[in-house]
């Protein structure tokens, strides 16, 4: 946490010094760095607004020194990989993209970008390590979580604040399927095993993944097959911001079900409030979206190599909800 704050820190005093220079100003005369930016699910959803919120304070900063384009994928990998080559095609300076497909299903096309259109790739939300790797040194780098550390993070607060002990029934409903996204899931569960927490999974289906409410008749069926448990864990920020419609559907109240989640939203906050969602970890989707696009500018115009930044650390529940709401209901946390 400490070292990406430092590199978080570093990043700002560089462009606090650009934006102060002489020089920097003169770029206004010179041609915008162009752009492509994958805020990763569909206009107006949950998580990705927030993402898409950051891309554009960014972009308002930067004024008419950097172009972006927006291409919604609606968390989908395989429009993803589509887009991307449509990105491509359009020979931007920079493509900033969700890593949810994948290494391998990524790579020939990364590789043809970077290293035989120079165009610089940088990613977010979910990490590409070996793409991240091979190209740093040419402004590869990473917005985000530690996916599984943080599954990992939020399955063992969990059962610590829902006073879960051996035996007890946890369900985590997630995206185990997915290669790289798959390690979130996979980490609340190792978590919740550990401990000796019985876990029942459920995949998120690609009809609840495009639209959360599509799982109100997943999980009410589930909670009435499985009136003993007592801990849920939605590793999607759109299912954990249904997660008070998804509780009082089953005819359950507030303290009958431990609801745990990712990712911060109006809903969210409000279910929190209520007593439907008891734990969420906040990744900053915010940061996700803007840090990209001054990542892709710097190395555009001053080389900077790649810079990892984390930012999926923070635990949020009732006892520090009201510091963060105003921020959540602005669209920024």
């Amino acid at each position: 946490m400490l070292k990406s704050n430092l590199k978080l820190l570093l990043v700002s005093l560089v462009l606090i010094g650009l934006l102060a220079a002489p020089a920097f100003a003169s770029s206004h005369s010179e041609d915008p760095v162009e752009i492509y930016f994958f805020p990763g699910g569909s206009p107006g959803g949950t998580f990705a607004t927030i993402v898409h919120n950051g891309a554009k304070h960014a972009a308002n900063i930067l004024g008419d020194r950097v172009k972006v384009k927006y291409k919604w994928s609606d968390w989908n990998p395989q429009k993803m990989i589509n887009q991307f080559q449509e990105a491509m095609a359009a020979n931007p300076d920079g493509i900033a993209i969700m890593g949810h497909p994948g290494v391998d299903a990524f790579e020939p096309f990364v590789e043809r970008a970077v290293e035989e259109k120079d165009i610089i790739v940088t990613s977010q939300n979910v990490t590409l390590p070996e793409l991240e790797e091979r190209y740093k040194a040419k402004g590869f780098g990473y917005v985000g979580q530690e996916l599984y550390s943080s599954g990992y993070t939020l399955g063992k607060a969990a059962v610590k604040r829902a006073e879960l002990e051996e035996g007890d029934k946890a369900l985590v409903w997630g995206l185990k399927s997915e290669p790289t996204r798959g390690k979130r899931t996979r980490g609340a569960i190792d978590a919740l095993e550990e401990r000796g927490i019985e876990v029942d999974y459920i995949e998120i289906s690609s009809e609840v993944d495009a639209d959360a409410s599509a799982g109100i008749p997943v999980i009410t069926g589930y909670l009435q097959s499985n009136p003993d448990c007592k801990l849920v864990i939605t590793d999607h920020g759109a299912l954990t911001a249904t997660q008070e419609s998804y509780f009082s559907s089953a005819g359950l109240d507030p303290d009958e079900i431990f609801g745990a989640g990712f990712d911060l939203s109006p809903a969210t906050v409000r279910a929190i409030r209520s007593g439907y969602t008891d734990l969420v970890l906040d990744q900053q989707p915010f940061l996700q979206g803007f840090l990209p696009i001054f990542q892709i500018y710097l190395s555009e115009k001053y080389k900077f190599s790649g810079l990892h930044i984390k930012t999926g650390a923070g635990l949020v529940g009732p006892e520090n909800i009201d510091l963060i709401a105003p921020l959540a209901e602005e669209g920024i946390r």
